[in-house]
């Protein structure tokens, strides 16, 4: 039986960040940077590692809204949430991302193209709304907008 396409990124993972203080989140922040996502399979094995429940692993995966348990779109798009971007008509723009989109948060579009994902803060605040397309940041963005970023990345398979 062959390993996982997960399992060497997870163990190097643990391997580099073990003998850290705290090392589960750091571990978790490796494996989601190295494989797009935390495997749930793979919550055993970090568990076994640093001598924690699987439960106790689940339990810090499932509280921050950054890790994901499935693999991501070919595009991520981080919708800020933080006040200076609400009070510019951030709530607007969600709610016709989703709809444009056809996803709600931590959703990914039918043809795996673009996953919504919410942040709380790009530090873009001056040119609110704000968000992040694949390390990209977009500032003054308008639903008309959104629809062009969208739609070159629905196009860029």
């Amino acid at each position: 039986m062959t390993a996982p396409t997960w399992a060497p990124a997870v163990d190097a993972a643990v391997a580099e960040n073990i003998s850290k203080p705290g090392a589960l989140l750091p571990i978790l922040h490796a494996v989601q940077h190295k494989v797009g996502y935390v495997p749930e399979e793979s919550v055993p094995v970090i568990a076994q590692a640093l001598n924690l429940s699987r439960a106790e692993v689940h339990g810090v995966v499932s509280f921050y809204h950054e890790f994901r348990t499935k693999p991501p779109g070919r595009h991520v798009v981080y919708m800020c949430r933080a006040e200076a971007c609400q009070s510019m008509g951030a709530e607007a723009l969600v709610e016709h991302a989703k709809a444009r989109l056809g996803v709600d948060f931590h959703g990914t579009t039918a043809d795996g193209s673009i996953t919504l994902e919410p942040i709380y803060c790009l530090g873009n605040c001056a040119l609110s709304p704000a968000m992040l397309v694949d390390g990209e940041l977009h500032g003054r963005v308008t639903p008309e907008r959104f629809n062009e970023i969208a739609s070159g990345l629905e196009v860029s398979k």
